[in-house]
């Protein structure tokens, strides 16, 4: 029987990738990519020449049964993301399911995860938070930051450049405009930065700053 592994790959430099990732890279007999262009780049630095196999949101529900099947069959498969630990607000968690369902051996490498040195460089509670990813885009946004007005932990949300003022506001809306926030970007990347303060203050920098790149939103919990 073969195996599934999933692979973190880095989230800006390069560098921030392990001698055992590149290893298994090189060992998996295909690669499934979130998007093969932009593995292509980090796979051809390490001189890793191995079949890719496009896997995303889009196809992964038509896929998972067929990827299952052919690593229950005795393929070794890597699964990878455009960036970080794939299933962690990327694709990963049906294939993952659906392999341990029908009895194949599946592991994770540890890895690159953007949240995590967001969390730690923002100087907020790091020893319990909860982690939100991306809010829902339309419907549920108010709905779901309501009901973590109150949540004692840090909380740590995912967010794009083109929203990240829209979500900054709503949880200003939803927490209070004096809570601590701390907002990274760009992490591990050459114009990395994060700016602290509270909601107020943030929000009226990155209404000064044009947003760019990808962000982590780390918030103080309730009563913090």
């Amino acid at each position: 029987m073969g195996k599934l592994t999933v692979v973190p790959t880095p989230i800006g430099n390069l560098e921030d990738i392990t001698l055992r990732a590149i290893r298994t890279l090189k060992e998996a007999d295909v690669i499934l990519a979130e998007d093969t262009r932009t593995s292509s780049i980090l796979l051809k630095h390490y001189d890793i020449r191995k079949p890719l196999l496009s896997h995303h949101k889009f196809n992964e529900h038509h896929q998972v049964e067929r990827i299952a099947e052919r690593i229950k069959a005795g393929e070794h498969i890597a699964l990878i993301s455009d960036a970080g630990t794939p299933s962690i607000s990327d694709p990963g968690f049906l294939l993952v399911r659906e392999c341990i369902r029908r009895e194949v051996e599946v592991e994770c490498l540890p890895g690159a995860t953007a949240f995590v040195p967001a969390l730690v460089v923002s100087g907020l509670p790091t020893e319990r938070f909860c982690f939100e990813g991306f809010l829902p885009q339309k419907k549920g946004r108010r709905t779901r930051l309501q009901a973590l007005a109150n949540e004692a932990r840090s909380i740590v949300f995912y967010e794009s450049p083109f929203r990240l003022l829209k979500t900054l506001t709503q949880i200003a809306e939803a927490f209070g405009p004096d809570r601590r926030v701390s907002v990274s970007r760009e992490i591990s990347k050459h114009f990395e930065q994060t700016c602290r303060g509270t909601l107020e203050d943030v929000i009226a920098y990155f209404s000064e700053n044009e947003p760019k790149g990808e962000f982590v939103i780390v918030a103080d919990g309730a009563g913090g």
